[in-house]
């Protein structure tokens, strides 16, 4: 997901290195922290396969460089976001990072199609714990931090879902299209 999110705030104007690192990490906030380590490998094996370009700006001081992306680099994002791979529409850290690049997706019928797939990951009956075969409901497990830990999933569920019903079912869509196609980077986000 690291790519998609260089890609994606690349899409949305060319920016040194040091600043695409700051906007991922507002980002992925402290669930997944990018170090230079990471990152930087990334932009080399984007940059080797032609989705994005380094050139030189003298006016971010010496040595330092812009990175745009390429045609073939915008192409290579959209796709990412049309058929995103099964753990990316259900692992929630990288359906984040899908989600606040989907209005890129110029066909709101292809953005709704991700949403979708969300959306039936998320109405599938699932259970984080089970007694033999038969999966617990939060009120029946005693250990409290487990029973914590299924409340906040099914909140978050439900709060999720009924967001995706209303922009799926037309409610939503007037507001995000009234909405400019541009993010703010804070920590907030994730709240």
């Amino acid at each position: 997901m690291l790519e998609l999110a260089i890609l994606g705030f690349l899409a949305e104007g060319p920016l040194p290195g040091h600043e695409l690192r700051h906007r991922i990490a507002h980002l992925t906030g402290y669930s997944r922290p990018v170090s230079d380590g990471t990152l930087y490998p990334a932009i080399n094996r984007l940059t080797k396969a032609g989705l994005i370009e380094r050139r030189r700006a003298p006016e971010a001081g010496s040595g330092r460089y812009v990175l745009n992306l390429t045609a073939a680099g915008h192409e290579d994002m959209l796709r990412r976001l049309r058929e995103p791979a099964e753990h990316e529409i259900t692992d929630f850290s990288r359906w984040f990072v899908i989600l606040a690049f989907l209005s890129l997706l110029p066909d709101s019928a292809e953005q709704h199609a991700a949403l979708r797939r969300r959306l039936d990951f998320l109405e599938a009956p699932a259970s984080f714990f089970y007694d033999g075969d038969t999966p617990l409901r939060a009120e029946q497990v005693t250990d409290p931090y487990r029973r914590g830990m299924m409340l906040t999933a099914r909140a978050t569920s439900r709060a999720e879902r009924a967001w995706l019903h209303e922009v799926l079912d037309g409610d939503g869509i007037r507001a995000a299209d009234e909405q400019p196609h541009r993010r703010t980077h804070t920590r907030d986000r994730k709240d």
